[in-house]
């Protein structure tokens, strides 16, 4: 359809061309803006548009209800009607649907669902470029080279269904990755910030940041492999943390197949994971970490069900004071568990009730390792939620109190859930980008975490 033709107004045409027993309409459109640099100097920019549209057919059946599900970007108006056709018969090719529910009713509908969908452009750069700028000034001053990119996506997302759900939800999403590399290319430090505008981050501080890493990188020092105390520092706290949360269905815990499975059957609700005061936390409406208040499910799966969409989506402690209270469930899976009904999250918050700074944890550490970030992170053991993955960017030896260097990298093979309970202090919580998950999840805040015996597995070579 004409990229002017309001979003809703799509909605409910293919409503109205349903014959299905229940149908459930998802737009989603999208707008970025970006920019790119490399050796201080900027390489591209772009801004980009576009439209998804998805259709969830259910039918009702004398063994139950089945569900189709079919995604089309660029949908014209002569597509419209054999999209729904092809959800619709994708439903009535398909056997019951496990987690058939009733199609949700009674959530109010969005004040601003008939609007226009809100976009970005290039100007939500207008005072970040400038300042960009600057840094490239500074860098090229000081000896270094910056490289990196700025990516800010605006997805409005319409929710109609039969039952006669109107929803609309706008989410803003910002990176902004910065890699600083000596002129040799033999040092490099990264850091990264989620934003939801830009108006929080400014490179000028990143790049001061990343010079004084570069110059803790001047001198190397290699260490083996080995268990080392070790400062963890938001952004890898955040990787570990969100790769937790997608393991903790309820459905596969009853299972036995996950670490929050207990051994002989049920699950490790009310278990103390960890003995600091630490609670992880799900809120749609956390300032600067605002998410959808409604579950929007494109597909069913572990934690997530099509016939849920729409259901409210509230505030929701995982972990409560170092006990885990929750694990994620659709309505099937909590009928089917006995457990709470507890919708999958679009942000994470861990509060330890720490107020030091990662700095000051730095000036607090007799011997041991800061770490940049993770990467490459993959999973070894359902069971344990044993992680491996790669250290990047800078690993940094403290001594006394003070950087003396820059070490080799490492693999490491660790356990969030075994780190929860290694963890003996937790610093200030802040908002973090996850580096290793920031394509698909940027809506973090966590402190830096104190592991008096990480597990570097390996050492890393050319990483």
């Amino acid at each position: 359809m004409s990229t002017r033709t309001k979003p809703h107004e799509i909605v409910e045409r293919a409503l109205e061309l349903s014959t299905a027993d229940g149908c459930v309409v998802i737009a989603d459109e999208e707008s970025s803006a970006n920019l790119r640099w490399a050796g201080n100097a900027l390489t591209t920019n772009g801004v980009t548009r576009g439209r998804t549209l998805t259709v969830i057919a259910t039918v009702d059946g004398k063994e139950g209800t089945a569900s189709g599900v079919v995604s089309r970007s660029a949908v014209t108006a002569a597509d419209l009607e054999p999209l729904v056709r092809a959800a619709e018969a994708a439903a009535r090719g398909a056997g019951p649907a496990e987690d058939a529910q009733p199609l949700v009713t009674g959530t109010p509908a969005s004040p601003d669902f008939t609007d226009g969908p809100a976009e970005t452009s290039s100007a939500v750069f207008a005072d970040f470029a400038p300042a960009l700028g600057e840094a490239f000034a500074r860098a090229r001053a000081g000896g270094r080279e910056l490289y990196g990119f700025a990516n800010h996506e605006l997805v409005s997302t319409y929710v109609g269904t039969s039952t006669g759900l109107r929803l609309r939800h706008d989410q803003p999403k910002g990176t902004l990755e910065l890699n600083a590399k000596s002129p040799d290319r033999t040092r490099s430090a990264w850091a990264g910030r989620a934003t939801r505008d830009f108006k929080d981050v400014d490179p000028t501080v990143l790049d001061a940041e990343l010079a004084v890493r570069l110059g803790w990188a001047e001198r190397k020092i290699e260490l083996p492999a080995g268990r080392y105390e070790t400062l963890l520092p938001p952004t890898a706290v955040a990787d570990l943390l969100i790769y937790q949360m997608w393991s903790a269905a309820a459905r596969d815990a009853v299972e036995g197949r996950t670490v929050f499975s207990k051994p002989g059957g049920g699950t490790r609700l009310g278990e103390k994971l960890s003995e600091l005061p630490l609670t992880l936390r799900s809120d749609p409406n956390a300032p600067g970490l605002e998410s959808a208040p409604f579950v929007i499910a494109h597909s069913s799966g572990d934690d997530a069900s099509v016939f849920d969409n729409g259901l409210p989506v509230p505030a929701t402690e995982w972990i409560s004071g170092g006990e885990l209270a929750r694990l994620t469930t659709t309505r099937h899976s909590a009928a089917l568990t006995g457990l709470p009904l507890s919708p999958a999250f679009g942000n994470l918050i861990l509060d330890g009730g720490g107020e030091k700074s990662l700095e000051e944890m730095v000036a607090g550490t007799e011997r041991g390792l800061l770490l940049t970030c993770l990467w490459y992170i993959r999973e070894v053991d359902p069971a344990t939620l044993l992680l491996t993955g790669l250290t990047r960017d800078g690993v940094y030896l403290v001594e006394n109190g003070q950087v003396t260097g820059e070490v080799n990298n490492f693999r490491f093979n660790e356990s969030p859930v075994d780190l929860l309970s290694r963890a003996s202090e937790a610093g200030r919580t802040e908002k973090t980008l996850p580096r290793e998950w920031g394509d698909w999840f940027t809506r973090a805040a966590m402190p830096a975490l104190r592991i008096p015996d990480f597990n570097m597995s390996s050492v890393s070579k050319g990483v």
